[in-house]
Order: structure tokens, then sequence, then C-alpha cells
């Protein structure tokens, strides 16, 4: 009995749960059927798999492109091209549950999904039925290009320059830390088609193959190691003009919107990452015993328990409402994602970090999937905008009178 459950035992599925913590409660039976669905892919398809992915650093593409058969690959993206034209909140939704499999593989997903939204909504027809199909089918995965080496939260300082010769740009410059990069067909970049600032940003769609297009090293990473991670480099690559998407300077624009979005999706697969945390805790409490009875005893840990369920409960909430304004089209929609993915990511990673501390020494054991749980969601804090930064977008807000 003092021996703690590894991770052949991932109590994911629904029985167990306190209703308290249940991700169910208040959805509509749609969405309960969309989480039914993602949450019996993520026990059966992605946990049981999940440590062998991280320690081989395995890129899962049939298993993401079973994920697309049930409609996740283009979840918020429409129907017509073959996506499956869900709200912002259902795609929260299923990216949460996803996430209680593994969060480094649904992290990438949610940043393919993010792409082919940007594609879906931006292209003219021609390039949403050239490219979004194959995306929404996840026979072909994107990337998403706007971190550089030179600017990372000032992002609007970016070097990457697109001339324009014809009916070419012709693009020099470099990404860095892109999902996917080298493994993936489609890049949407964003890249310097006029002056200093967000003005003179355009956004390109790039496949994989065009001459000057080429890419560095795969990354080590802490975490996230399901999904690779590269620099994508460009010299003197061709991309014919029929490639942009939008006008000439609305990069920014795309880019930014594209964001919000991905900043409830990142949150999302947070919340799914401090789900199981809390499970596997609950369940190493019950079965661990120490000084003659079970850890569940001790009022300390039981106190911290009833923590992490309260913080869980308070993002997952948060989350969701950001993701009903941005749906909505409302006016503060953006800072409410920005406020989400603060709260959301610093949270979820201390709820995972305490779910670690209470597995004590089998906590820092691979066998055990809760330190994959804290290696994967710290990132959260840093990329779609780093937690600083959606500070600065709160803070901006709330002084403008």
């Amino acid at each position: 009995a003092g021996r703690a459950v590894p991770r052949a035992g991932l109590p994911l599925g629904r029985r167990g749960i306190a209703s308290c913590l249940d991700p169910s409660t208040g959805l509509t039976e749609d969405q309960k059927e969309f989480q039914n669905v993602a949450l019996d892919f993520a026990a059966k398809e992605m946990a049981p798999y999940m440590a062998e992915w991280d320690e081989k650093e395995i890129f899962p593409v049939e298993t993401m492109r079973k994920a697309a058969q049930l409609g996740f690959g283009g979840i918020y993206v429409k129907p017509d091209v073959g996506g499956s034209g869900l709200s912002r909140l259902d795609t929260s939704i299923i990216f949460e549950a996803l996430s209680t499999g593994c969060a480094s593989t649904t992290a990438y997903m949610s940043i393919h999904n993010m792409c082919v939204w940007m594609i879906d909504t931006f292209g003219n027809e021609e390039q949403r039925r050239r490219f979004c199909p194959s995306l929404c089918s996840m026979e072909k995965f994107a990337s998403y290009c706007l971190t550089e080496p030179g600017s990372g939260s000032d992002a609007a300082s970016l070097l990457t320059s697109a001339q324009r010769k014809g009916d070419t740009y012709v693009l020099n410059g470099s990404k860095a830390f892109i999902s996917g990069g080298g493994d993936t067909d489609v890049y949407v970049v964003m890249c310097r088609t006029g002056g200093p600032g967000p003005k003179g940003i355009s956004c390109l769609v790039l496949e994989k193959g065009m001459p000057g297009l080429s890419f560095g090293k795969k990354e080590k990473k802490v975490g996230w190691n399901s999904q690779p991670t590269r620099a994508v480099i460009f010299e003197d690559c061709v991309v014919p003009v029929g490639n942009r998407l939008g006008a000439e300077g609305q990069g920014f624009s795309i880019a930014m919107q594209g964001l919000n979005g991905g900043r409830i999706n990142i949150a999302s697969c947070s919340l799914g990452a401090a789900h199981a945390s809390v499970l596997l805790a609950q369940e190493h409490l019950t079965v661990r015993k120490q000084f003659g009875e079970p850890l569940a005893n001790n009022q300390y840990l039981q106190f911290r328990l009833a923590e992490m369920a309260t913080r869980l409960v308070a993002a997952r909430l948060m989350v969701r409402n950001a993701a009903r304004a941005l749906q909505d089209g409302r006016e503060d929609a953006a800072v409410l994602c920005s406020m989400a993915k603060l709260f959301a990511t610093d949270e979820c990673f201390g709820i995972c970090n305490q779910a670690l501390q209470m597995h004590g020494g089998y906590g820092y054991l691979k066998d055990y999937a809760v330190q994959q749980f804290v290696r994967d969601v710290r990132v959260h804090q840093i990329l779609e905008g780093t937690n600083e930064v959606m500070r600065m977008i709160v803070a901006r807000n709330l002084l403008q009178g």
C-alpha cells in the first residue's frame, strides 16, 4: 500500500472525480459530448504513450491524424473547408480534455488550429480552399512563425524582410522557437514589407520545399518534447504574392487576433494538465502511507489539495469566460484573454508543481506522470505572449482612463 501509482494508472476518466472538480459542470449536452469524446481519446490514444513521446522525442503524427478524424484538426474553422465550425468555448473544452492525456501534443495541436483559423479567416476563397482542407484533416501540419532571435515580446520590431519583386516576395531573415519547425508543411510567417513598427508587417503562407526555406537544429527542451522546435530560416526565399493573407501591412493585426485565441487555447492545455495532476495527487494521498496512516489523513495536505482544486476551478471559469467574450466579439475580449492566460498558466503550473511535491521522491521519477505535466506546462507562462506581457496588456487597459 505504500507505493504510489505510476503513470500506467492515470485516473483520467470521469470515474471518481469529485463533483466540485467536474469539468462538465455548466456545459450543454453537445459540449459534454465533445468533452467525452476528447477525454476518451486522451485516455486511450494519448496517456499510454505520453512518456514514450517525451523520452524519445516522437512527433505523434498518426495519433494527431486520428484526432483530426474526430474534428480536432480545425475545431473553430468553417465547415465548408473541412473545419468543425465550433465555438471558442467548445474549443477550450476540447483542448482541456485532450491535455489530460498529453499537454505537449495538445499544445502543438492548438497552434496548428490557430494557423488554420488564420488562413480560414483572413485568406481569400482560393487560399482557403487550397490550404484548409488538408490542414483540417491533418494530412498536412502548420506552424506559426512570429518570434525571431532578436524579437520575442517586442514582436512589432521583427526584422524578417519580404521585398516585393513583381508577382513574388523575396524573404530574408529567420524565426526562432518554431513549434513543429522542419516537420510541418505550412508556415504562417509574419514579415516586414514596409517601414518600422506594426504597420509595416504582412503575413505570408509558405510551404515546405520552397527554395530558400531551411531549418535550424532541433532544440533540446525541458518539456514539450513530443513536438520538434527549430529555427526557420529564409535565404532569398521566393513566395508568390498570392500566398499573402490579407492586405500588405495587415500582418501584425492578423498575428494578434490569432494570439487572442491562442492564449485561450494554451491556457486550456494548462487546465487539462492541472486537472490530471490534481487527480494523481488525490490518488497518491489515498494510497501512500507515512507514520502509520495514509497521507490523506494529514490536514496540511488536505488543505493544499483543497487549494489546488479551488485554483483549478477558478482558472477554468476565467478561461471559459474569456472564450465566450472572444466568440461574441466583445470589446474587452483581448484583455480578458490576457487575464485568463496569465492567471490559468501561472496557477496551473503551481498546481502541477504542488502535485509533484505531494508525491515526494516518487514525483521526481519519470515513471510518474506528474513530473512531465510540470515540465510541459512550464513553457505556457512564456509563449503566446509572456505572462509579463499579459500584465502589461491588462494594466494598459485599466489605465487608459
